[in-house]
């Protein structure tokens, strides 16, 4: 980004003048309407102590890009659409399946630059696996989902298209064991699904994340110029984050886990981010925010 674009957004932030800074917005100022049809995707809530271990499933929360596979295009959580090789999604099923565009453990950049040209990498889509853990209109409860699953992607027999592997959870020690081993390897965490739980659309109790750390997305408010080094750049984003304690919104400044290429470049006013934190203060505001990525890209 050019020198005159920064400071035009920074002369954008201060056109909301101290209100912004103050960490009062106006919220009628910074929405963006959303206009990506998103398909309907269940989407994995945080692992609680109550959740019952003895009817789930456990696998490794793969770090990539989730794709919906609609019967004829893969599109991405945002409802974007993937342009894949033909090759890649020749022959594959005329119904639903939900999964992840997946490199390797810690590769999750490869996989977003993949999957976002438009003109297709042959050579790094070959790098690509579709690691598929759902078909999201079967009917059934998700241990019959998972059997089917396995089946269909059995008779199509493509390498690059796989089951992700499901296991019995263990119990609540061994499953603190097995995330230690995951992570400490490369993973990103776990996931557990309630075995028989159906396949329903949004945020869901029944399909749980495990990991050493919390994620949530928030919706970008405005961006905060940088000073210092960061003279002429992006500082920190005001965000507000939708899932407070008690269903209350909080609004806070997210100014850590930026590289240099995305304070050249913010999320856009109105867009959302993925951040990960350790805990809520005592006002439910996310402790050590930090920026991961932007939201729509990511997995569960």
């Amino acid at each position: 980004m050019t020198q005159p674009v920064a400071q035009d957004r920074r002369l954008c932030l201060q056109g909301l003048g101290a209100i912004a800074l103050s960490g009062v917005l106006p919220a009628s100022s910074v929405w963006a309407a959303d206009s990506a049809q998103r398909p309907p995707l269940m989407l994995a809530g945080e692992y609680r102590k109550e959740f019952v271990l003895a009817d789930a499933r456990v696998s490794e929360k793969y770090d990539g890009v989730r794709a919906y596979w609609d019967g004829r295009r893969l599109i991405t959580r945002g409802g974007n659409p993937i342009a894949a090789p033909a090759w890649f999604t020749a022959g594959w099923p005329a119904r639903a399946l939900d999964g992840e565009l997946w490199v390797g453990r810690g590769r999750f950049a490869d996989a977003v630059s993949t999957v976002r040209q438009q003109t297709p990498d042959d050579a790094a889509w070959r790098a690509l696996r579709y690691m598929v853990f759902d078909i999201p209109n079967h009917g059934g409860r998700f241990e019959e989902r998972y059997l089917a699953l396995q089946t269909a992607l059995s008779a199509l027999g493509q390498a690059w298209v796989q089951a992700v592997e499901q296991a019995p959870a263990p119990d609540a020690a061994s499953l603190r064991a097995l995330l230690d081993r995951t992570v400490a390897a490369g993973g990103e965490g776990l996931v557990l699904h309630r075995a028989s739980a159906l396949y329903v659309p949004g945020r869901s109790a029944e399909l749980v994340k495990v990991k050493p750390f919390q994620d949530a997305e928030a919706r970008v408010l405005a961006h905060v110029p940088g000073q210092g080094r960061l003279e002429g750049n992006t500082g920190a984003l005001w965000v507000e984050w939708p899932g407070g304690e008690g269903g209350r919104p909080h609004r806070f400044k997210l100014g850590s886990g930026f590289s240099d290429a995305d304070r050249r470049d913010p999320p856009a006013v109105g867009s959302w981010v993925t951040f990960r934190y350790r805990g809520l203060t005592a006002q439910g505001v996310p402790r050590f925010a930090t920026f991961l990525r932007p939201a729509g890209e990511a997995g569960l």
